[in-house]
């Protein structure tokens, strides 16, 4: 009878107290999760015998070990505009997808933390996909990896990804303990190095996970708002049922609390004769007034289910100037990957959806 293979040890999934914890069982001192770490987030090596300021036995450990294994980038699609998007497969077989965006001064690497999404804004692509799983922390991390070794270096070195956004598929609260784990990585200067201001989790208003967030990790905050009344972002946000407006903006405001330059960005995607009157940009004015809080406006990007429309430009530009008018930092996102499908609410990925959701939905629509 042959015994099985031992399952190797995923180094993509250790942070570094996990790393350090994982060489001590071995025998190893803790600086050895240091070295470890450079070589592999900012030297980009997979290979242990490559890792030369390792000593062979060691080295020869790994090899038995210990693993680096990454997403599978099944296709790479390139925008008009300099956006990268990437379609990864993970074990298992389901897909995910991660964008990059390019500008003048900085990098943005959008990422993913599930597989699908649990939750079901009804003006989201990836949320009408369903869901499967969640990411781990060595999925999550090697989005990144990957991202990397794609876009390469600028001249003097650094990386050309200044900032990371949990913006992709999934909700990334409802992966709480994995989501954390792989922003210490992003945090770590042995890893990535990247400032708690340049990374940003996107998230519909989770309340029990925001109150531990800023805890163990104080990064920047983006909330899905989308309506300023409760009826409407029941439809547009169902996780509105459990966790209403004036609750998630006082979780909002604890979050800053005591960092008076630090804003909760209020994400507000523009659809057109559902939330973009005068009247409700003032609701939503008279609703931020006070707090601190700046509102990025999403021009609605469409996919072949939605129900919805984009806002016209001219009712953007109304609903901007009065949020401006009353006092509040409004931007308009500019829409970037839109002819690849790798815009704001567009990221689909391949996955089977355990939710059964598109199978509901067809239902329904038959039952007319």
């Amino acid at each position: 009878m042959t015994s099985s293979p031992v399952k190797k040890t995923n180094l993509l999934d250790l942070d570094r107290e996990a790393m350090v914890d994982w060489f001590v069982q071995m025998g190893e001192r803790s600086f050895r999760a240091s070295q470890v770490m450079k070589w592999i987030h900012q030297r980009g090596v997979t290979d242990f015998d490559q890792m030369t300021d390792l000593n062979k036995t060691l080295r020869a450990a790994l090899a038995n070990i210990a693993e680096i294994g990454l997403p599978e980038i099944v296709s790479e699609q390139r925008s008009s505009d300099g956006t990268y998007k990437w379609l990864l497969r993970l074990e298992g077989g389901n897909c995910i997808e991660t964008v990059y965006i390019p500008e003048t001064e900085r990098g943005t690497l959008c990422i993913s933390s599930q597989v699908g999404c649990a939750l079901e804004c009804s003006f989201c692509s990836t949320g009408y996909q369903g869901f499967n799983r969640n990411l781990s922390v060595a999925e999550i991390v090697g989005q990144i990896w990957l991202a990397h070794r794609v876009i390469g270096f600028r001249g003097d070195g650094r990386s050309k990804i200044t900032n990371i956004v949990l913006m992709g598929m999934g909700e990334p609260l409802l992966n709480f303990d994995k989501v954390v784990k792989s922003i210490n990585v992003m945090l770590d200067d042995d890893a990535y190095g990247l400032s708690k201001r340049r990374v940003t989790l996107s998230t519909a208003g989770v309340i029990p996970a925001l109150e531990r967030l800023r805890e163990v990790a104080d990064v920047s905050l983006a909330v899905s708002l989308h309506a300023a009344d409760d009826a409407l972002r029941n439809v547009l946000v169902p996780l509105n049922k459990k966790y209403p407006i004036k609750a998630l903006l006082d979780a909002c405001e604890a979050y800053v609390a005591g960092s008076p330059r630090k804003k909760v960005t209020y994400e507000y995607v523009m659809l057109e004769g559902v939330n973009d009157s005068v009247k409700q940009a003032k609701q939503l004015a008279g609703l931020l007034q006070g707090r601190q809080a700046k509102v990025n406006l999403i021009p609605f990007n469409p996919f072949p289910e939605a129900d919805y429309k984009r806002s016209p430009q001219s009712s953007i530009d109304r609903f901007r100037d009065i949020l401006v008018a009353a006092g509040l930092v409004t931007i308009t996102r500019k829409t970037r990957g839109e002819d690849i499908d790798g815009a704001c609410g567009q990221l689909a990925g391949q996955i089977v959806d355990k939710t059964r959701r598109q199978q509901r939905r067809m239902s329904a629509t038959e039952r007319g």
